[in-house]
């Protein structure tokens, strides 16, 4: 087995290093996970947005793409246990593929992560916004400032969603534990609403069940269950939010705890709500209503005030979401500063709190623009489904990219028997292959689907082109970080690298390692 490693490159002088503090255990880690992988919002969206692609499969599609995230979780669960980072793939994939092929891969998995991250807080202020406005009407406000309240209106779930953005990363600059403090509360509403609603539509509902719903044969293509795929693997994304807080918890056990500890617990709500809406409605009315599907689901089970409930939940969900979403970027990013792929402010500490304040405020005024600047992409409507196919792409590459380093890094343990080697190589490694060849195959896709390119959202080839320019502006930054800031994480040091992965050393204090130590 593969020795743990420092947790702080032992050359670097002791004032130089950001102190993070130990603040949050298991529990508190599966909050920011669940908060950030926004359940309410992810089955309210994601599930009309699933039932429109793959019709009545969406339990067995939903299982499907379970299986490689679980592969994944199990990757990023024993790469944890040996180096604890807040970089997480950044530090990993350099660590295991760059004695072959250099540290590129590494930084292309944090920065895919970054940008990926930024885009959907872009996105994701505007659903806050949205889903505030939705709330303002089943309220019969329909006027504000002498306005009239629009929910589909880009524009004003714009402003209004920045305006909650702004708030929210006040509050993150306070802390992963104060996050997790405030986010507890909003979690156990939306849990409870959920189990509710969907619960109570189980034995409501006049829909037989039915095989089908369960069967990804019934499917008339690979071309839709690979598209199904794409959008289900997004609505578990998130989880590993418990581990790039690993630095900030009280033992590396406790972020595999809370990462798997989500996971699970997001299958079920997943699973229960494609049930219970198949059960409720058919599928042209789970795809028809995919925009406000659980506030279709209150309105149809009871009347005010408690059909209010599930549009409420949607509320906290969208808050809570771009809250914790907030956190493990600027923590990956914090990683990326202290290895020099990325400048100083971004590893720069509040002096009360202890966090990445100042770059958790660049990354929100990022985000703040590219919704500004979506404003004319679109409707509100076209533009997350765009976003969201394109972060889905990104993602299926970061989460792949960890699987590929823990089967590399730890090959070592085909040796010693079937289940370590299933744990280690075999279930990452499958992992990593079917989320490559989903997300190309749906690529693909995309791009054949339109004769011509267009600045447009709902254009299959500006959706494909969006992922891809990310990619590329990644080899771009990674160069000016290596030939202009010549970051020490792009040392050319093969040999050294090759040598601690083969013998479970830890590497040389000169190679990229987690650079500061929890306080």
């Amino acid at each position: 087995m593969e020795a743990p490693l420092p947790s702080g490159r032992a050359a670097a002088p002791e004032h130089t290093q950001p102190q993070l503090r130990q603040v949050i255990g298991a529990v508190d880690g599966a909050v920011i996970a669940m908060s950030n992988t926004a359940p309410t919002l992810s089955i309210g969206i994601g599930m009309g947005a699933i039932a429109g692609i793959v019709g009545g499969a969406i339990p067995a599609v939903v299982f499907l793409a379970f299986l490689p995230i679980l592969g994944i979780a199990s990757a990023y669960g024993r790469l944890n246990q040996v180096e604890r980072n807040l970089g997480t793939g950044f530090v990993w994939v350099r660590r295991a593929l760059g004695a072959k092929i250099g540290p590129w891969l590494g930084f292309q998995s944090a920065w895919v992560n970054v940008v990926g991250t930024t885009i959907y807080l872009a996105y994701g202020s505007q659903v806050c916004g949205a889903a505030i406005m939705s709330f303002a009407k089943q309220c019969h406000l329909n006027r504000i400032a002498g306005i009239a309240i629009d929910p589909a209106s880009t524009a004003q779930t714009t402003v209004l969603g920045l305006i909650v953005l702004t708030v929210l990363t006040w509050s993150a600059i306070r802390g992963a534990d104060f996050v997790a403090r405030f986010q507890t509360p909003l979690i156990i509403f939306e849990y409870l609403v959920l189990l509710g609603f969907c619960g109570y539509a189980l034995f409501a509902g006049e829909h037989d069940f039915s095989g089908q719903w369960f069967n990804p044969g019934s499917l008339p293509s690979l071309k839709v269950l690979a598209n199904g795929l794409v959008v289900s693997v997004y609505i578990f994304w998130g989880w590993d939010s418990a581990f790039a807080v690993t630095e900030e918890t009280r033992s590396p056990k406790d972020a595999a705890r809370a990462g798997f500890g989500a996971l699970w617990i997001m299958l079920g709500m997943f699973l229960l709500a494609a049930i219970s809406f198949e059960r409720l409605f058919s599928v042209d009315q789970i795809s028809g209503n995919a925009s406000s599907l659980l506030a279709y689901m209150g309105t149809t089970l009871a009347k005010e005030p408690l059909a209010l409930l599930p549009v409420i939940a949607m509320l906290f969900s969208s808050v809570a979401s771009l809250q914790a979403g907030m956190l493990p970027t600027a923590r990956l990013t914090m990683s990326m500063s202290r290895e020099g792929t990325l400048g100083p402010v971004w590893a720069r500490l509040h002096r009360k709190y202890a966090t990445p304040a100042l770059g958790t405020l660049i990354l929100c005024s990022i985000s703040a623009l590219l919704a500004v600047l979506a404003i004319g992409i679109g409707t509100l409507s076209q533009f997350i489904s765009a976003a969201a196919t394109a972060v889905g792409m990104l993602v299926s590459l970061y989460y792949a990219l960890a699987g590929i380093a823990c089967a590399v890094r730890f090959r070592g343990t085909l040796r010693e028997g079937f289940l370590p080697a299933l744990r280690a190589v075999v279930l990452p490694g499958l992992s990593a292959l079917a989320l490559l060849v989903v997300g190309g195959f749906f690529a693909v896709q995309e791009w054949n689907q339109s004769s011509s390119f267009a600045f447009s959202a709902v254009n299959g080839r500006f959706v494909v082109a969006i992922p891809a320019t990310i990619i590329l502006a990644g080899i771009v930054f990674s160069a000016w970080s290596k030939w202009v800031r010549k970051s020490p994480y792009f040392q050319d040091t093969p040999t050294e690298l090759s040598a601690a992965l083969e013998h479970g050393s830890p590497a040389p204090a000169d190679l990229p390692a987690s650079t500061g130590s929890p306080a």
